[in-house]
């Protein structure tokens, strides 16, 4: 990818971030001029996801190179239609690359990322198919200017999967938005108004995600029993086979012998099998009824807010402005207070290599190595049934160096709803990122199960008595995602870096498979220890 690609059409200041200059021109292009003229469109979509046991196999990592940034309009087009807005971007940039001193740079610095946030709350209003593709890609990974960055960075971000096949609950960030435009999913919880100052159209729809959140669980809890009813025909179907078999009397040859004990035994297990079929299909018919009355309750809730002309066929802008303003907290969150908040990318900031960026392929390989080690991350018990809700993972593109746990689930359903984690796509460790993000939804589930006694009982309650009976200082919640982070990825190898009280909960409360746990316990004492302790609590039928 040749740099002076960009050279007729980039403010010449803005191409002086770079080491090598590439525009000769002291002077800045007018805001005007510079939008002057036709754009191509160009654009892109993708889809995803329901439940499932295991995450999908990446087969693919990145895609051949393509010419995204070899459009000498490309910053013309990502800009262009955003009006002031965007004029205001374009002007602050070129004034905090030509400030002298530091000071007058961090104040240009921090009306840059204010302009470049009104910029993508402009950008928001448009989001869909048709959007064009720099302005997809700005919103994707930040790539407003493609110059700001390498020839390697711009042909790594390049090969990055744009149209992934993975059918898991994973988005960039242009697809979070246009999904929560279109109501395929709810935006990120803010603040709630109070119910006397929300307009009568708010409050259906507050009462459509409650109906939502009901029919979701039912059926939910349908496919489950369907399931388990599939599992004991399938056995049925197994040993039936198994008693219509056979041999020839040894004596007399022509006729066959009587059903072996083999085949008494599983005659007799079949009954019990019959009458858990029976006991299933009243279950599910009474399930099935609860399902009715909640599908007509939310067709119900859907004809009224058709009939207030709020139907969800239709992009709500105004909930995309909003969407962006959460967004924008969350890359606070993860960037932290004393992080780069810088807003798009630069060379300096970030590596060249795919495997090191937040990408859906890389995230989801770490999380499912992470759920190998803890199979319990994503299982919720719900009505006696534990299911795996994977969490809504968005990926923002910004400089953070954790994830974070924005909600461990939706408000209007706790029961079966996904939480929503967030992942920074340029950190400078991916693997602590992610990790670091599933030990704060880790802990964030725990505590709203233990609600009120969040302190006393349960994981969170365990370890805050821990925590505070040594005296600790600081976020009791930081200091486990220190933790977690440990448990996961050193004392599953044996490597004991945790202390032996905070051991001793993790081994209970956040177990490891059977498998690790097995070869733990031949790698020291310590792990034998907590093995025998296993054996002496399942005896009692204390565990």
């Amino acid at each position: 990818m040749a740099s002076d690609d960009f050279s007729q059409e980039l403010d010449p200041d803005i191409a002086s971030l770079l080491d090598d200059s590439l525009a000769p021109s002291p002077s800045v292009p007018d805001f005007n001029a510079l939008m002057s003229g036709e754009v191509a469109p160009d654009s892109e979509v993708s889809e995803l996801t329901i439940l499932k046991e295991e995450f999908d196999k990446v087969e693919k990592f990145e895609q051949p190179p393509q010419k995204y940034f070899y459009n000498p309009n490309y910053y013309k087009i990502a800009l262009a239609g955003e009006g002031e807005a965007a004029e205001l971007l374009h002007k602050n940039i070129a004034a905090y690359l030509k400030a002298a001193d530091s000071q007058e740079k961090t104040t240009f610095r921090m009306r840059l990322i204010t302009n470049y946030w009104d910029y993508l709350r402009s950008m928001a209003r448009k989001v869909g198919p048709e959007l064009k593709l720099p302005k997809r890609l700005t919103l994707r990974y930040g790539a407003l200017i493609p110059t700001t960055t390498s020839p390697e960075q711009r042909d790594m971000l390049s090969r990055i999967i744009f149209k992934s096949t993975i059918n898991d609950p994973i988005h960039y960030q242009d697809e979070w938005i246009f999904k929560v435009g279109m109501g395929d999913v709810n935006p990120l919880a803010t603040d709630e108004v109070m119910l006397s100052q929300q307009s009568s159209a708010q409050k259906l729809k507050n009462q459509l995600e409650k109906a939502k959140g009901s029919h979701s669980t039912n059926v939910m809890f349908l496919q489950k029993l369907q399931s388990q009813r599939k599992q004991k025909e399938e056995t049925i179907e197994s040993r039936i086979k198994q008693v219509f078999e056979h041999r020839r009397h040894s004596i007399f040859t022509e006729l066959e012998t009587p059903y072996t004990e083999a085949q008494k035994n599983q005659l007799n297990q079949m009954q019990e099998l019959m009458r858990d079929l029976s006991k299933l299909d009243r279950e599910i018919s009474v399930n099935y009824a609860k399902l009715n009355d909640s599908s007509k309750d939310l067709d119900i809730l859907k004809r009224k807010i058709d009939d207030l002309g709020g139907g969800v066929a239709e992009i709500d802008k105004n909930a995309l402005a909003t969407e962006v303003d959460s967004l924008r907290q969350a890359h606070k969150l993860c960037v932290g207070k004393q992080g780069n908040h810088f807003p798009f990318l630069m060379k300096s900031y970030f590596y060249s290599s795919v495997q090191l960026v937040g990408t859906k392929e890389n995230v989801i390989t770490i999380m499912d190595e992470v759920e190998k080690v803890d199979p319990g991350l994503f299982r919720r018990t719900f009505r006696q049934q534990s299911n795996r809700i994977v969490p809504h993972t968005i990926l923002v593109p910004c400089f953070g160096d954790k994830g974070i746990c924005w909600e461990p689930f939706e408000r209007y359903n706790r029961s079966t709803s996904r939480g929503r984690i967030v992942i920074p796509m340029f950190p400078k460790d991916l693997k602590i990122a992610v990790i670091y993000a599933l030990a704060a939804l880790r802990w964030e589930v725990a505590k709203e199960k233990s609600s009120h006694y969040w302190m006393e009982e349960g994981l969170t309650g365990h370890y805050y008595q821990w925590f505070s009976g040594n005296k600790m200082r600081g976020d009791v919640k930081a200091r486990f995602q220190d933790d977690y982070f440990l448990w996961v990825t050193k004392e599953s190898e044996a490597m004991q870096k945790l202390n032996r009280e905070v051991r001793e909960i993790f081994w209970r409360m956040i177990p490891f498979p059977q498998e690790i746990k097995n070869r733990l316990k031949t790698r020291g004492y310590v792990y034998s220890e907590l093995s025998k302790k296993d054996i002496n609590r399942a005896m009692s039928d204390g565990y």
